[in-house]
């Protein structure tokens, strides 16, 4: 692993780490601090101390001569701890009056209301001040005395700057900041390390997906992989299956394409070579005709092939979280009467449309080009097996309340029907019955079932009650 990972924002491995170094940093500035405290805390305890000490040291040589107040401060009271060199004491010892016995006299006052610590059984007071431009720790000690017929509360005030309270405060600082960030720097080691062997598999998998020839469609071994990248492995089969199949499909669409093209025209090309080698006005005429006609059936042809391409290739797709807006299936199926009318009164069928719907308009939701496309093919299916003379009807009305189903629709014919066991068969692609009428590509019905299939849309076959021919029944949804 490079370095540069920890900065690549699609980086799983430096997002990680990224994500684990911000509250380690955090947790490490908050330890610093707490240290400091800690340490600044321990310092003062153990130096008040000593100043007490010193304090009770100096107290203990005031004593009255002559009827005075007099002071002999011993050296080893304000030497405890110049062994360093850095730090020095000051004193000053009052009387019962305030006046200054022995000292510095310029040392600082306390402050009023400085509190008495409650850590030793003595009047002690602590604060901080500065003296002579120098930060110090002041203890201010007061001792009753009893003497030579004198008796009052002396004061002795011992002063030491704070260089040696600081320098143990920071050499703590030191060992924390550095001991602390070499941990951090080795956790984040060990876990750059970690999830570097973890994410081995991932590589060694996508290693393998990019090994695969094109042709190869097997699925992947998993063998030691981790179970949490289980899902992962069984999502790239399940989605090179589904692209070994959609390869099929193209494949046999193609040579399907291919095989019911090549006929159309190969008969164009027939009629074509007839019309310029004979040259007569009445040949010509006829051949034109057949052309337009075998140029209609190839068009129509075409688009059911490309209609078909797409159903395959996922472009028609609905988005369950974009639902289609609603539109009118009546004016739909009023439309495709329209279009097909011309085409029943050349046969004599009477073409009929029944709707019982409770709202006329029956509106429903999915893509209206697809729908008109299903109600197209039903219709030109029965109009091309109804004999002439013959009757369709179409109804529509409402399904059963409480249902799934909002809607039904159904075309009824007085054609020679299906028979029960060739109804499932006549939904594969260029499937045609040996009875079937002429002009049809096998492809209608195949069309209809992956429109009905995509809109969730039930369609079933049926023996016509009324007319004795075949009914088609679709369920639309709520």
């Amino acid at each position: 692993m490079r370095l540069e990972q920890l900065f690549n924002r699609r980086s799983l491995l430096g997002k990680f780490v990224r994500w684990l170094l911000l509250p380690l940093l955090l947790l490490w500035i908050i330890n610093i601090v707490v240290a400091y405290q800690i340490s600044s805390a321990a310092a003062n305890l153990a130096y008040d101390r000593t100043l007490l000490a010193s304090a009770r040291v100096i107290a203990e040589q005031v004593m009255v001569r002559n009827g005075k107040l007099q002071v002999e401060v011993p050296y080893i009271a304000l030497d405890n701890f110049e062994y360093d060199n850095r730090g020095q004491m000051f004193y000053r010892v009052s009387d019962f009056a305030g006046n200054i016995i022995s000292g510095y006299g310029d040392l600082p006052q306390m402050p009023k209301n400085t509190p008495r610590t409650e850590l030793y059984p003595a009047l002690v007071h602590f604060h901080d001040d500065v003296y002579r431009e120098r930060p110090i720790r002041m203890a201010t000690f007061y001792k009753p005395l009893f003497e030579g017929g004198l008796q009052g509360m002396i004061k002795v005030e011992v002063a030491e700057t704070t260089e040696a309270r600081q320098y143990i405060t920071h050499q703590v600082l030191n060992y924390t900041l550095w001991g602390q960030g070499l941990l951090v720097l080795c956790a984040l080691c060990f876990v750059w390390l970690a999830m570097t062997r973890i994410l081995q598999p991932i590589r060694q998998l996508g290693e393998e997906v990019i090994r695969r020839p094109p042709s190869d469609f097997s699925d992947i071994e998993v063998g030691a992989t981790h179970s949490e990248l289980l899902p992962l492995a069984a999502a790239i089969n399940q989605y090179r299956r589904r692209l070994a199949q959609l390869l099929m499909r193209y494949q046999r669409f193609a040579a399907d394409a291919s095989h019911q093209l090549r006929t159309p025209l190969a008969v164009m090309t027939t009629q074509a070579d007839h019309a310029l080698r004979d040259g007569s006005p009445e040949v010509m005429r006829e051949s034109l005709t057949e052309l337009k006609q075998m140029l209609k059936k190839t068009t129509r042809l075409t688009n059911q092939l490309l209609l078909l391409a797409k159903m395959d290739s996922g472009s028609h797709q609905l988005r369950r979280n974009r639902p289609q807006p609603p539109f009118s299936l009546l004016d739909s199926i009023e439309k495709i009467v329209m279009a097909k009318l011309a085409a029943a009164r050349r046969k004599d069928i009477d073409l009929g449309l029944e709707n019982r719907c409770r709202d006329q308009n029956a509106p429903i939701h999915g893509k209206q080009m697809l729908i008109e496309e299903v109600l197209l093919n039903l219709l030109d299916n029965a109009l091309r097996h109804t004999p002439a003379g013959g009757v369709i009807t179409l109804r529509l009305y409402d399904a059963a309340p409480g249902g799934e189903r909002g809607c039904i629709f159904e075309i009824e014919d007085s054609g020679p029907g299906i028979q029960p066991q060739q109804r499932e068969q006549v939904f594969e692609r260029f499937h045609q019955l040996p009875d079937a009428a002429p002009g049809g590509s096998g492809l209608g019905l195949a069309i209809v079932k992956d429109i009905c299939r995509l809109h969730d849309i039930d369609i079933s076959l049926h023996d016509g009650p009324q007319l004795g021919g075949l009914l088609v029944q679709l369920a639309f949804k709520r």
